[in-house]
């Protein structure tokens, strides 16, 4: 996989894959910041800052910002996530210099008016609304609360009415202060690219950008077996699963990926042949896994009808001892292993993949491997490997997120 990567003297990290092939490119300024890192009176700070950096600098008003855009028929956008935030755009090679002259704006100069983060304050709170109508996302809260409780990665990414409504000005422009800086943030880019010419473009911007490491206490969490149900008379119940699993740079990763597959990871999969193919119980079931720096997560999430929870619930910790005490057969083993070697290559075959997978691993620190190296890594799994890791990641102890129609005390017998 060959990849450039520079570092300005102001610290700020440039990398960068040219496919010459494309006449466009994909270009992503990458913040080592997320919900972790709030204090609470901050809590959905990095997510309200992802919104109000559209709102651009002294310079570029928002509504500058979409015309630029839409005038070279760019697409641009924000995610946030617990560790990093990440603004994009996606663009012709030709407009390279506008994507990283409003990038810079954006972030070294945000404008922070007032009647703007109040409006923008209404349009977060609606996400948030949003977000509480949709039984599948609440499930998912009430499980990363109740796994990770007390520690950093437990609160949402959104934040909560409270903090959103009470939070001031001078609360934003402080975390933006304290959190924001060349040592923190990634210039990453994939597609047609000279990255000389990157460098240049981007050190145009971003290299009068003063401030240093912004750094992260991390600490393991301690979870314990528990139950969180939002109790809501929904026709449909919706379960999740899971428990304590590796962390984001464990070895062992590339084993559990080829182990999620097998037991949830596709419509070959143990659940979903067992519980909807076999026995008609849901609709939708998968497994899924949540890597961190501190702390790992696995879990399987199912709707089912409330009066079909109990089955439902017996038959995943059944697939999950299983997987424990037996592993895999040797055809699972091979058909996992040529879907995580698929679907990679597929993921990679444009430039919003690569420069994705780009910036997320320079960003938390993980290595850059070729699609060659990781094939070998995952043909190098062998049964034994799968029984290992799932016993980490499986093995519990168990926790449930739920919404539906029952109360806590009506789930524990499945956590024990």
């Amino acid at each position: 996989m060959h990849y450039d990567l520079t570092t300005l003297p102001n610290g700020l990290r440039i990398i960068s894959q040219d496919m010459p092939s494309l006449r466009s490119l994909s270009i992503g300024a990458w913040v080592d910041t997320g919900s972790r890192d709030e204090v609470p009176a901050e809590a959905g700070a990095s997510h309200f800052l992802e919104h109000l950096l559209f709102k651009g600098s002294a310079q570029w008003s928002a509504r500058r910002i979409s015309e630029a855009f839409d005038a070279i028929g760019a697409r641009h956008n924000a995610f946030t996530s617990k560790e990093y935030t990440c603004y994009w755009a996606r663009l012709r090679d030709a407009d390279l210099p506008l994507g990283v002259e409003i990038l810079g704006e954006m972030i070294q100069r945000p404008a922070f008016r007032q009647e703007e983060i109040d409006n923008e304050r209404g349009v977060v709170l609606e996400e948030i609304n949003m977000n509480e109508d949709d039984p599948t996302d609440v499930a998912h809260e009430q499980f990363v609360t109740a796994l990770w409780s007390g520690h950093p990665l437990s609160p949402p990414i959104l934040g909560t009415p409270d903090s959103i409504t009470t939070m001031s000005r001078d609360t934003i422009h402080g975390y933006w202060a304290r959190r924001y800086s060349p040592e923190s943030t990634v210039i990453a880019a994939a597609g047609r690219i000279d990255h000389g010419r990157l460098v240049d473009i981007v050190g145009a911007s971003f290299a009068g950008w003063e401030g240093g490491d912004v750094g992260r206490a991390l600490s393991a969490p301690d979870p314990n077996a528990g139950v969180s149900v939002r109790h809501r008379d929904t026709e449909q119940a919706h379960l999740i699963l899971g428990g304590p699993s590796i962390m984001r740079n464990d070895d062992r990763r590339y084993a559990l990926i080829v182990a999620d597959h097998v037991l949830g990871g596709g419509m070959s999969s143990r659940l979903f042949r067992e519980i909807r193919e076999l026995r008609g119980l849901a609709y939708a079931v998968h497994a899924f896994r949540m890597p961190f720096a501190d702390a790992g997560a696995n879990a399987v999430y199912v709707g089912t009808t409330p009066n079909q929870t109990n089955e439902v619930l017996k038959l995943v910790r059944g697939e999950m001892d299983k997987l424990m005490e037996s592993g895999v057969t040797d055809e699972e083993l091979v058909r996992a292993k040529g879907h995580v070697q698929g679907s990679l290559a597929i993921s990679l075959e444009d430039a919003d993949g690569r420069m994705n997978r780009l910036g997320r691993n320079e960003i938390t620190g993980l290595e850059h491997v070729s699609v060659d190296e990781i094939v070998a890594r995952v043909d190098a799994v062998s049964t034994a490997d799968v029984i290992e890791v799932a016993r980490a990641a499986y093995a519990g102890p168990y926790v449930i997120g739920a919404t539906g129609p029952f109360e806590d005390a009506d789930l524990e017998e499945f956590v024990r």
